[in-house]
């Protein structure tokens, strides 16, 4: 099968400067994303893998570090200072056999859960892991995060990308939902104003508004 998903966003993406990432640069106070060390089945880290094995586990990690990092090339290119773009092609450059691995490993995944159907399982699962990832509300915990998840991935070593996505996918979730400097209160205010009725009786002959129709409305 053709390694399609690897090449999105990564053909025709604009070079960005080589400007390091400041620490909580979107944020005046920085959100406390961090979480544990995870093996792959805990709840809330993608979609569920039913009697996957450690190694399946892992591959499913990597995927959606993958795909993480990916949407955020796609999505936090409105700053320039967070090097997403940079940071996924070099994912792409450095560690295409680790990724070949999770991809073929996953394959084998679905082939054995899901028997002939396992291309359509597999495509789909792919798709859903990328939808995972896209965020509005709480864009901004995500791009950061997004960003220095990449930039040590830049840092580790030809194909030890593993390590790194097993150590931050609770982290980079734990990003999707808005905190901090994200959330804002609303404040809702009511008053009466008068509402013309359209009905012909409500205006005399010259056009004129008669002020008895006017009604109050919230």
């Amino acid at each position: 099968m053709a390694f399609k998903w690897l090449g999105l966003a990564a053909a025709g993406m604009m070079a960005i400067g080589q400007t390091s990432p400041a620490a909580a640069y979107l944020f005046w106070y920085q959100p406390k994303f961090k979480g544990d060390i995870v093996k792959g089945d805990e709840p809330g880290l993608g979609l569920a893998m039913p009697k996957a094995t450690a190694a399946e586990l892992q591959a499913h990690m990597l995927w959606n570090l993958r795909a993480g990092l990916n949407v955020a090339a796609l999505q936090c290119q409105f700053s320039p200072m967070l090097q997403v773009v940079n940071n996924y092609n070099d994912l792409l450059r450095k560690n295409t056999d680790e990724l070949l691995a999770a991809q073929k490993t996953l394959g084998g995944y679905f082939k054995r859960i899901k028997g002939k159907s396992w291309q359509k399982d597999f495509d789909s699962y792919t798709t859903k892991t990328y939808n995972g990832f896209s965020t509005m509300h709480a864009q901004l915990g995500f791009c950061e995060t997004a960003s220095q998840i990449g930039s040590e991935a830049r840092k580790t070593h030809r194909n030890k990308l593993t390590p790194v996505a097993l150590a931050r996918m609770r982290e980079f979730r734990n990003s999707l939902v808005p905190t901090g400097d994200m959330l804002h209160v609303r404040r809702w205010i009511s008053f009466s104003v008068p509402v013309p009725s359209m009905d012909k009786a409500c205006w005399n002959k010259k056009g004129q508004f008669k002020s008895e129709c006017a009604v109050g409305r919230y």
